[in-house]
């Protein structure tokens, strides 16, 4: 089992963006001295939720600052950024990390991000598949031309390409983040793993799993690829010597957060959006995740991947809004939690 941070940089009531950052840096480096596994960066635009707007970047510098943590995005968004951009990013990454970097990409949302980087609502809505087969592309082969209805380019060299780094990965791991049957088959088909969102409990994860890996038989993968699949998990921990403690702390931060975070979000088309209560929603999460004593963090995290299979997970550690508490619940989650993992 692999237990990394979920890395929001969220800003919550009160803070500045330059907190929210330095607090997201801060829990990355201590996560690898506390030996979790991964730090996964979230991307944000023009909203409080995450003051993160390059997922990308920010892996950069997280790189930079360890040496043994695998840093990912969950995610870097496709249709705000031209596949080819983003996968010289990534191989750049992949190549200077010695093979430390994975990169999640995702669909976003209906959101003015569309307007503001051009794209358009059309590459949401019905680009994804053109725009992730071609970054693909460009990770896997020497050279690359397109003929797509978004992308249309002569043939040219990539470079850096992915496989001169100087280890045994051929190229940066790419998992998708799945939020619906149709990102299910999308991942399954090209035997990409996902990244399933904190919203989502152990029954309904597990049925994505068991979907994927039947689109993946559907499509040609191997036994071998199927079960290598290593997909991710995000949730919500916090740590606390009594379980109240730790639900307490999050429902007085986590609902003012989201209140002002999820009402900033501007759909592109004035199509109506439904918020989710936030303190409902805090509750929700308190009761899905690893919120309570170490024991029982580590005993749900052990409940989530016998039911559902998944082995890796990528753990909110922010809840609190506190530099001092985030860094502390880290601790406790490597310190505590991890060795009753195995």
């Amino acid at each position: 089992m692999h237990v990394g941070s979920f890395v929001l940089a969220a800003r919550f009531p009160g803070q500045g963006e330059g907190e929210a950052l330095h607090r997201a840096v801060r829990s990355a480096e201590v996560a690898e001295e506390a030996g979790l596994d991964t730090a996964w960066v979230a991307e944000h635009h023009f909203v409080p939720y995450g003051t993160c707007p390059s997922a990308i970047t920010l892996a950069a510098l997280l790189l930079g600052r360890t040496r043994r943590l695998r840093v990912g995005t969950a995610v870097s968004v496709l249709p705000t950024a031209h596949p080819v951009a983003l996968g010289e990013q990534a191989a750049l990454l992949h190549i200077t990390s010695g093979g430390r970097f994975s990169l999640g990409v995702g669909r976003g949302g209906p959101w003015v991000d569309l307007e503001v980087f051009g794209s358009g609502l059309k590459a949401y809505e019905q680009g994804f598949p053109e725009s992730l087969d071609l970054l693909l592309r460009w990770l896997r082969e020497p050279s690359v031309a397109s003929a797509g209805e978004q992308f249309d380019f002569r043939e040219v060299p990539v470079v850096p390409r992915p496989s001169e780094c100087l280890t045994d990965a051929e190229g940066p791991e790419v998992v998708v983040a799945c939020t619906s049957p149709q990102s299910v088959r999308l991942a399954a088909e090209r035997g990409l793993s996902m990244l399933l969102g904190m919203h989502v409990g152990d029954e309904e994860k597990a049925e994505m799993v068991a979907l994927w890996r039947e689109h993946a038989r559907a499509a040609g993968r191997s036994p071998d690829e199927i079960r290598g699949a290593a997909h991710v998990s995000a949730g919500v921990c916090q740590i606390a010597d009594r379980r109240t403690d730790a639900v307490e702390t999050l429902t007085k931060a986590m609902p003012g957060w989201l209140r002002q975070g999820l009402e900033a979000h501007v759909t592109v088309d004035g199509r109506h959006r439904a918020m989710r209560d936030p303190l409902a929603y805090t509750e929700l999460l308190c009761g899905l995740h690893p919120v309570g004593t170490p024991r029982l963090c580590a005993d749900r995290l052990a409940a989530t991947s016998e039911r559902t299979g998944i082995s890796r997970f990528a753990l909110l550690v922010e809840g609190s809004g506190d530099l001092a508490a985030t860094e502390e619940n880290v601790r406790r989650l490597g310190a505590e939690v991890l060795p009753h993992l195995g």
